[in-house]
């Protein structure tokens, strides 16, 4: 009796919905259709989180930014909407069922968050565009409340925490083949490499840098000791598409990232203490002021442009006299510094660069790819951009989230007991690595494709310290 009741209902249900879908079509009231969805994503937000999240994640790669929905702002579609949807949940149960761990809000990477949080908002209040700045930090905060502070809770769970990784590989990798089937027809032409990745990116520059963040995980994943061999190869052919996909992008600032990584990795397997590198450090800045007029001198004579040949695509990373992207990158940083000396402690405000720093830009410093409308990226650095924007807090707070990263990371690669758990922090550390080195020529934390796995491994660094099973203190290796 009650089976018969129910499969009146679900037989109910479905006709009225036919009979409304169909009256509303009749009457061109088309967002109906997407009732059912909608529904869904609710039940999903509501019962179901980490499935909304695996969800956002999935959809992160192949998102689509509309540039203009009304009043100059910009929404990136399906994810923004999902992403501010999973905040609100998120933060209505946290403050109605007061069941959040408090571990994770005291941790010391969630402390620098919530600092570089607290000075964005203060120099929201006194931007010169108040409305851009706002909308700029409810981005971000909806960016750090879903890949952090949702995610922390998530990745406890060793599955999810794997299903995440794969949930933007396996996209992504399809935005990988499309690219290039896209640059096989037009004989991998350097030129069109800028440009062939749309609609999914931009340009090709977060399109090279979000490969490289993934590069050491796949690595990882072809010798995970939990993996089955099918299941190795299968990384491995992921592993291959992603290198060649890297290669074939011509991001010269993602190739030098991914050497960085391996650099940083050499560095931790070896146990080389911090003060050596810091020394080392100290004694290359110090010979490049003691010799900086002879080695601008030889940067200056390199006259090679961006090429097809890879060869001379490296070579051209050093040019300094004629390559129009560096010399636009050098545009770029300047107009930062001479906002910063303007309002070297507020900033103009967050997210205000590509709307105020055209009258900034000098005329001997303009190039052929100059623009005065703010339509071809910001400052083309994630740390000069705050800076400009922040002021010195700005660039310090963001220095501060950097300085845990690691402070907080390698440390606890020689204390993980189990080595899967070693191998996947020294991949997320690594791929965070990639993007902090490529940050330092292009910006991309207003986007949901660089959001989602930059919060997201820092997330993984926090639940690898607070839940990971650990060695004895007596029995730890030191550093």
């Amino acid at each position: 009796m009650l089976d018969s009741l129910k499969q009146k209902w679900v037989y109910g249900s479905g006709l009225a919905f036919i009979g409304l879908a169909a009256l509303f079509l009749y009457f061109e009231v088309l967002w109906f259709l997407a009732l059912p969805v909608a529904l869904v994503i609710v039940y999903l937000a509501l019962f179901r989180l980490h499935w909304l999240m695996l969800l956002i994640v999935f959809v992160t790669p192949i998102s689509i930014t509309i540039d203009n929905v009304g009043g100059g702002f910009g929404l990136t579609l399906p994810t923004d909407p999902l992403m501010f949807g999973a905040m609100l949940v998120f933060l209505f149960k946290v403050f109605y069922d007061h069941r959040y761990d408090m571990r994770i809000v005291r941790h010391p990477i969630s402390i620098a968050i919530f600092i570089n949080l607290i000075w964005m908002f203060l120099t929201s209040i006194t931007s010169e565009l108040p409305l851009v700045s706002f909308k700029f930090l409810i981005s971000r905060l909806w960016f750090v409340v879903t890949f952090y502070f949702i995610a922390v809770q998530m990745f406890r769970y060793r599955d999810l925490l794997i299903k995440y990784f794969w949930m933007y590989i396996i996209p992504m990798t399809f935005v990988i083949i499309y690219t290039m089937s896209r640059q096989y027809v037009r004989a991998f032409d350097e030129k069109a490499a800028h440009w062939v990745m749309s609609p999914f990116f931009n340009d090709h520059t977060s399109y090279g840098a979000l490969i490289a963040m993934f590069i050491p995980l796949l690595f990882n994943f072809m010798f995970d000791e939990k993996f089955k061999i099918d299941a190795k190869i299968v990384s491995g052919f992921f592993f291959f598409i992603f290198l060649i996909g890297l290669i074939m992008s011509y991001t010269r600032a993602a190739w030098v990232s991914v050497v960085a990584a391996i650099f940083l990795a050499i560095f931790i397997k070896l146990r080389i203490r911090w003060w050596v590198l810091s020394l080392l450090g100290v004694t290359l800045v110090a010979l490049f002021f003691s010799f900086q007029s002879t080695i601008l001198q030889e940067l200056e004579q390199n006259r090679q442009d961006s090429s097809g040949n890879l060869a001379e695509h490296v070579q051209s990373i050093t040019n300094v006299a004629t390559d129009a992207s560096n010399l636009e990158r050098i545009n770029r940083w300047k107009s930062a510094f001479r906002m910063f000396a303007e309002d070297p402690v507020m900033g103009k405000g967050p997210g205000t660069y590509a709307f105020l720093y055209a009258p900034y830009q000098h005329s001997s410093d303009l190039t052929i790819i100059s623009t005065n409308f703010g339509d071809l990226g910001t400052a083309h650095s994630e740390y000069f951009g705050p800076l400009a924007e922040q002021g010195v807090m700005g660039m310090l707070t963001f220095l501060l989230i950097v300085f845990m990263l690691y402070h907080t990371g390698i440390p606890l690669y020689y204390k993980l007991k189990h080595k899967r758990d070693r191998a996947i922090l020294m991949s997320v550390i690594l791929g965070l690595t990639t993007y902090l080195t490529h940050g330092i020529l292009n910006n991309f934390l207003d986007t949901d494709k660089a959001s989602v796995p930059f919060w997201g491994f820092l997330a993984v660094i926090v639940v690898m310290d607070l839940y990971c099973e650990k060695n004895e203190p007596e029995t730890e290796k030191t550093n």
